[in-house]
């Protein structure tokens, strides 16, 4: 009789956590076509919405911003993950893994506070470079993790075998290995530009006064209300983000298992 109980239990449970988790962002995404200025409740379905979110100078800036960064900062931290992905791999090194992977462990906050100490005593001026590199330090773990994984599995017999053909440790490297980890490394490109474009907490300490991101924005707006406006550009934000990682799930989906 117990048997029986415990996995309507578990389902039960689990359309629980479920419902927690995902109902907040459907009521986002159906409220942001509400034909009113509050979300006390629904009046008629509207894009009027989007449309002042496309004529918002403002959003338009951050957002251009936020792309400027996440493009900027996921090109470099994939050449510089996968620089560290395949050095974890190659040579098994202590003190490397460490150093690569400790921006992941260590909680956003106290890496923000971090780096805003770092800029301060090297006299940065806050803006949009030091968005940039924050940016970069956060995300060459996660491209490095994925490249890692995605060579653990390439059949290395390849490579032995262009070296046995005479070819160089590059040639063998830039032909063989490079074509095999490429999906790799596109998904850890795709997850570094999804982790820089909505990313608050590092870019809130070291974003600069005249530098705005489209988090740091969306925040300046909830802090007054929470218009369908807010509602739009969330929705919106969202799309781009499961859309990035749900290619990059289909590219390498044993990196973001972790294994």
């Amino acid at each position: 009789m117990n048997g029986r109980r415990k996995p309507w239990l578990l389902w039960a449970a689990s359309a629980l956590v479920y419902a927690f988790l995902y109902v907040p962002l459907v009521i986002v995404v159906v409220y942001s076509f509400n034909d009113s200025k509050l979300n006390a409740e629904w009046v008629g379905f509207t894009w009027h919405w989007y449309d002042v979110l496309f004529h918002d100078e403002q959003m338009l800036t951050a957002a251009w911003n936020s792309l400027l960064i996440a493009l900027t900062s996921s090109a470099v931290a994939t050449v510089l993950g996968t620089m560290a992905g395949y050095a974890m791999y190659r040579y098994k090194l202590r003190l490397l893994p460490v150093l690569v992977l400790t921006p992941i462990a260590i909680p956003e906050i106290l890496l923000g506070v971090s780096l805003l100490i770092f800029f301060v005593l090297l006299e940065v001026t806050l803006g949009m470079l030091s968005i940039v590199l924050s940016h970069i330090a956060f995300s060459v773990g996660f491209v490095a993790i994925v490249v890692r994984s995605r060579l653990s599995g390439m059949d290395e017999s390849l490579t032995e075998a262009a070296r046995d053909l005479g070819a160089t440790q590059w040639q063998a490297l830039r032909l063989i290995t490079l074509p095999l980890i490429m999906p790799g490394i596109v998904a850890g490109a795709l997850m570094a530009f999804t982790l820089s474009i909505d990313d608050f907490v590092i870019t809130f300490f070291t974003a600069g006064v005249d530098s705005t991101t489209l988090p740091l924005q969306i925040y300046s707006m909830i802090k007054i209300a929470v218009t369908p406006e807010v509602n739009a550009v969330s929705t919106l934000l969202m799309l781009v983000t499961l859309v990035m990682i749900v290619i990059a799930s289909r590219l390498s989906p044993g990196g973001l298992r972790g294994h």
